[in-house]
C-alpha cells in the first residue's frame, strides 16, 4: 500500500505537513496525491474512533455480530444478496466468507429488542437466506487495532507461601 495511505489510515488527522516529513516528499505532492486518492474513491471518508464506555450519560447502541447462511443466486453469487442487506439501515458492515456461513454483518440498534426485530422481521425471512446466528458484543477491548480499555498497573501483591 501507498506510504500516505498507510500514514492516513492509522491517523486520519496526520496532517501533510506531517506526511511530507515523514515520507520526504514535498507537501505539494503529498497534498496532489490525497485529493487523487479522494476523487478516484480510495479515500472514501474520514472518521474518529470514540470510546463509548468514556462518555458519561450518553445511551449506548448495541452492537450484533451476524453471521448468515445463504442460498446463492444464480448468475448473481452472494452480490446481490449482500447488498439487499447492507442497505439496511441497521447494518453497519457486511462481508462475504469463507466456512460454515457466508456473510458476516454487523449491526448496531437501540437496544437488544431492536436488533432482535430487525433480525426476524427483516433478515431472515429474506429470500435465499436459510440461517442466522446472532451475537451481541457485551463490552469492546480492542476494536479495528485501536486498544479501548484504560491500562491500568498491577498492584504488586505480596507472595504468601506456606
Amino acid at each position: 500500500m501507498d506510504e500516505i495511505l498507510e500514514i492516513l489510515q492509522k491517523d486520519a488527522n496526520a496532517d501533510i505537513s506531517e506526511i511530507s516529513a515523514q515520507i520526504n516528499i514535498p507537501e505539494e505532492d503529498v497534498r496532489k496525491k490525497i485529493s487523487e486518492y479522494k476523487k478516484k474513491g480510495i479515500i472514501i471518508k474520514y472518521k474518529a474512533v470514540i470510546n463509548q464506555e468514556l462518555i458519561n450519560n450518553v445511551s449506548q447502541d448495541v452492537t450484533a455480530l451476524i453471521e448468515v447462511k445463504v442460498t446463492p443466486q444464480k448468475n448473481k453469487g452472494f452480490d446481490s444478496i449482500a447488498k439487499r442487506v447492507y442497505n439496511f439501515p441497521e447494518v453497519v458492515s457486511c462481508f462475504l466468507l469463507s466456512g460454515g456461513y457466508d456473510l458476516f454483518v454487523i449491526v448496531k440498534g437501540r437496544d437488544h429488542n431492536t436488533i432482535s426485530n430487525f433480525v426476524s422481521e427483516k433478515l431472515a425471512p429474506m429470500e435465499n437466506i436459510i440461517g442466522t446466528e446472532t451475537h451481541f458484543i457485551l463490552k469492546k477491548y480492542k476494536d479495528d487495532g485501536d486498544v479501548l480499555v484504560t491500562q491500568q498497573k498491577e498492584e504488586s501483591r505480596p507472595i504468601i507461601s506456606a
